[in-house]
This record gives structure tokens, C-alpha cells and sequence, in this order.
């Protein structure tokens, strides 16, 4: 870690430095992070601990320069993140580091949520507030949901999240249907179809993120084994019209290609 540190600060140096590295600031940076933590998880999606290692490393490396950043205004270092994030660990961990008796990984969730929400009231927070702007829209979606959840603002069942899906659903086809007369009202009547369906996932124990993706990863897969249907009998998706193309789809479904 030293020498980590003190590569950042060559880094940042105002005359021997990397006039890159120098130039950035908190918010530039900000992209860059997000940036690598989403591809660690995408390393640990495809199982490749060599790319995590090395994911793992340039995450830590947005954790050292937002640090850096800030001990050159005299907020803190990088010691001091450190220093905080141990004794939150052990403040929210009773039961390693304490007397506190937990029976088991769920009871742990639930302490680890209670204790959380103490701190925000310690502050003064509201029950949604410190949830990041900048998490993945259905990620967030299911954090406030969470959050609303633990003091009762909540379905009883994931049935009545389905019958919820159904009438947003009747909302979004009457928005299509009168959308001449009130665009707006088309984006703001699918927003809430899909905040419905991230707290479909909550209800289900699903992360709404990772089906996604995985979803995603599926219907790419089947479409460049659709791709190399065509490239074999020497045509593009372009050529082939909707039915054809609509044909190869199910072809592939149906003999798992693509998987």
C-alpha cells in the first residue's frame, strides 16, 4: 500500500507528474470508478479470477486517487479512509467483534440493516436518503424499495407486486394510446413499469441488475448464433426479412445455441 501511495503521489506531482493525472478532479474521476466496478463484476459474472485480480486492482487504484485528491485539500487521506471504514466494520459487527449473539446469516442482514438505519437517524436522515443518485437505475429502484420497505410501506406479497405490474401495464397501454395528445406521459407511465418490476425482483428474492445482464448476455448470444446462420448460407441480418429472421430466432431457442 505504501508504494501505491506513493505512486499516486508521483502521479499527481504539479511538475514531475503525469499532466493527466494532474488534471483530473473528483468529478472527472467519477466515471472511471463506476467504470471499474462494473467490470469487476463483470469479471465475477464470467468466472475469471485472473481479470478479477487485476479489476480488483484498478478499483483500489479509484479508491487511491479520490484519497489523494482529497489530502490535497486537506479533507483526508487515504489513512483515514482506512481508518474509518475498520471501525465501522467492527461497530457493525457486534457479534465478531463484540458480545452481540446472531444466529445466522439472515439475522445478520436484518442487525446489519437496524444498525444502519440508527446511524441515518443519528443524523437526522430520512428513511430514502444516502441512497446514490448514481447507482444502476434498477439497482436503485430495489435499494428504495428496501428502504421504504423496513418501516411497512410495502406489498404484503410478491402476488400483489403482479397484480400492481398489471395495472401499470393497462396505464402504459392507455398512455401509447392517447400519446399524441401527451408524450410525456408514455416515458413517465413506462418508468413506473419498470420501477414496479424492480420491486417485483425485491418480492422474489431476484437481483433486478443481474437478470438483467444476464438476460442481456442471453439474447446477444442467440443473436450472433442467428448472425452465423446467415454468414454460413453467406447473407447479413440485413437481408433477411422479419419472418425469416423471426424463424432463425426460434431455431435457435429451440436447439439451445447461443446459450
Amino acid at each position: 500500500m505504501e508504494a501505491l501511495l506513493e505512486v499516486m503521489a508521483r502521479l499527481r506531482h504539479p511538475e514531475r507528474g503525469c499532466p493527466w493525472d494532474v488534471a483530473q478532479t473528483f468529478e472527472t474521476i467519477a466515471p472511471y470508478t463506476l467504470e471499474e466496478a462494473f467490470e469487476v463484476a463483470d469479471a465475477i459474472e464470467r468466472g475469471d479470477l485472473g481479470a478479477l485480480r487485476e479489476e480488483l486492482g484498478d478499483l483500489l487504484f479509484q479508491v487511491v486517487f479520490h484519497a489523494r485528491l482529497a489530502e490535497e485539500q486537506g479533507a483526508f487521506d487515504f489513512a483515514t479512509v482506512a481508518r474509518g471504514l475498520t471501525e465501522k466494520m467492527r461497530r457493525r459487527h457486534p457479534h465478531v467483534f463484540g458480545t452481540a449473539d446472531i444466529a445466522d446469516a439472515d439475522a445478520q442482514t436484518v442487525a446489519w440493516e437496524t444498525h444502519k438505519a440508527q446511524e441515518r437517524a443519528a443524523r437526522n436522515e430520512g428513511v430514502l436518503d444516502g441512497v446514490p443518485i448514481g447507482l444502476p437505475a434498477l439497482a436503485r429502484a430495489q435499494k428504495l424499495g428496501r428502504r421504504a420497505a423496513r418501516v411497512g410501506f410495502d406489498w404484503p406479497e410478491s402476488a400483489a407486486v403482479l397484480d400492481k405490474l398489471a395495472e401499470e401495464t393497462r396505464e402504459l397501454e392507455d398512455a401509447i394510446a392517447a400519446r399524441e395528445q401527451a408524450p410525456e406521459a408514455v416515458e413517465e407511465e413506462l418508468g413506473d413499469l419498470l420501477f414496479t418490476m424492480a420491486n417485483l425482483a425485491r418480492h422474489l428474492g431476484v437481483d433486478a441488475e443481474g437478470a438483467l445482464r444476464r438476460a442481456s448476455l442471453k439474447f446477444e448470444g442467440r443473436f450472433r448464433a442467428l448472425e452465423a446462420r446467415l454468414a454460413a448460407a453467406g447473407r447479413t441480418p440485413e437481408q433477411a426479412g422479419p419472418a425469416e429472421l423471426e424463424r432463425l430466432w426460434n431455431e435457435v431457442k429451440e436447439s439451445g445455441a447461443g446459450r
